[in-house]
């Protein structure tokens, strides 16, 4: 993943945050919830960003070990 792809997935956990807090402060729970599915929802964008990550690296990390033979 890109360095732009991470940092929105981060500001959309980032508004996810903002739109909890501001539902708590509000005492509307729709509002609430809605800001914990984004919350969830960038989790689980990054989490496949640290995987694509993961996988890039031990690629390389293969090709790498190949250079050696």
């Amino acid at each position: 993943m890109g360095i732009g792809d991470k940092a929105e997935h981060k500001a959309e956990e980032v508004a996810g945050k903002v739109k909890e807090g501001l539902g708590d402060a509000t005492n509307n729970p729709d509002l609430e919830a809605e800001g914990q599915a984004e919350q969830s929802k960038a989790n689980v964008k990054q989490a496949g960003d640290d995987v694509a990550d993961a996988l890039r690296e031990a690629s390389q990390a293969v090709k790498g070990d190949e250079k050696r033979l």
